[in-house]
């Protein structure tokens, strides 16, 4: 998937309801990167590590990524967030979960939201750590998704996914995605998992340039083929396609009569910038042109609201829609002016032909 687009350039099984394992830290790393921006929590907190965060005295935590850490120990927010993200510490999840919601179950609470705000269908959490689980499942589409809000919504979260090693307690630990260190692609995230009932999972992501793509392999037989097989996608993906932002969210694509307001003009444009993907070389070819969602534009308008789609075209088939909005309010005009449009507007529909 392109990330800036959005556009899903292959896929395959792409809505199989699959376990995710450590994939679930994302979402987990998504829910504490939202409250670290907005304050809830910040990095120099002190969290007190409970019972339940320690893997002697947590069956299920046995034999699995671990930060190691012990009840009573007073761990700052920043170190338990690269346990969760560099050393993918079930334990550490644990204990942020805990200071973040107060219990894990308001914490996988809070990952749930998410997925519903992300509009998410085939995606559910148990845990806050991905562990096998009853009724625990996602697909590679929802995986692409909750790495690319991921990258858009917390970039100082995300950006801990690029460190390769975290020592905690003097136990120096690798970060598990091996395609950090691959000298053909510029890879910095996301998040490898894997549980015997999962399989070998990864979520990845490169750049080249502007563009970046995001990979998702799911249920891979071996830990050797998950990475093998995202290095063949992104690199595809790098080679046969690339994305450009024809229209820019500060910049009018066209400009529009506007009736009974108190100006007779407003620029449309896009909300956001409108990246498209398109196969290598097309960018010539592609042409934009826009329709309206009524015949005539009529105040009041207000900012960014839609007045009409914008078309994307290649070869003359529609590959790509955004929405055309008002790039500036327009409320209504004073009386004398609004009956004057009101009569113009006649004259327009019976001699429009003539003096249009």
């Amino acid at each position: 998937m392109d990330y800036n687009s959005g556009k899903v350039l292959a896929e395959s099984n792409a809505d199989q309801r699959l376990d995710p394992a450590s994939l679930t830290k994302m979402m987990t790393s998504y829910v504490v990167g939202q409250a670290l921006k907005s304050g809830k929590i910040t990095n120099d907190d002190m969290v007190t590590i409970g019972q339940d965060a320690w893997a002697t005295g947590n069956p299920k935590l046995r034999g699995s990524s671990l930060m190691f850490l012990k009840p009573g120990d007073r761990i700052p927010v920043s170190e338990l967030n690269k346990g969760v993200v560099i050393q993918s510490g079930n334990d550490a999840c644990i204990a942020l979960a805990d200071y973040v919601a107060g219990s894990q179950d308001s914490f996988i609470g809070l990952m749930n939201n998410y997925v519903k705000a992300f509009g998410l269908q085939n995606t559910h959490f148990m845990t806050v750590h991905g562990l096998d689980a009853e009724g625990q499942y996602s697909t590679a589409r929802d995986m692409a998704i909750i790495g690319q809000r991921l990258i858009s919504d917390v970039p100082e979260e995300y950006a801990i996914n690029s460190e390769k090693e975290f020592t905690f307690n003097k136990i120096k630990q690798m970060n598990r995605n091996r395609l950090l260190w691959s000298t053909n692609l510029k890879v910095d995230g996301i998040k490898t998992g894997h549980t015997s009932g999962a399989g070998n999972n990864l979520v990845a992501s490169a750049t080249e340039g502007d563009m970046r793509l995001i990979s998702v392999v799911l249920g891979a037989a071996t830990d050797a083929t998950r990475f093998r097989e995202s290095e063949k996608l992104l690199t595809w993906g790098f080679r046969f396609y690339e994305t450009v932002t024809p229209i820019k969210a500060d910049k009018p694509f066209a400009q529009q009569r506007v009736w009974f307001g108190d100006h007779s003009q407003v620029n449309l444009g896009v909300a956001k910038d409108a990246a498209i993907t398109v196969p290598k070389g097309q960018m010539k070819n592609l042409k934009a042109s826009f329709t309206l969602n009524s015949p005539q534009l009529e105040a009041p308008l207000e900012k960014n609201q839609v007045v009409g789609t914008i078309d994307f075209q290649l070869d003359g088939k529609t590959i790509e829609q955004r929405p055309l909005v008002a790039m500036e309010a327009v409320p209504e005009g004073g009386f004398i002016g609004r009956i004057w449009d009101f009569i113009m507007m006649k004259f327009h529909g019976w001699f429009g032909k003539w003096f249009s």
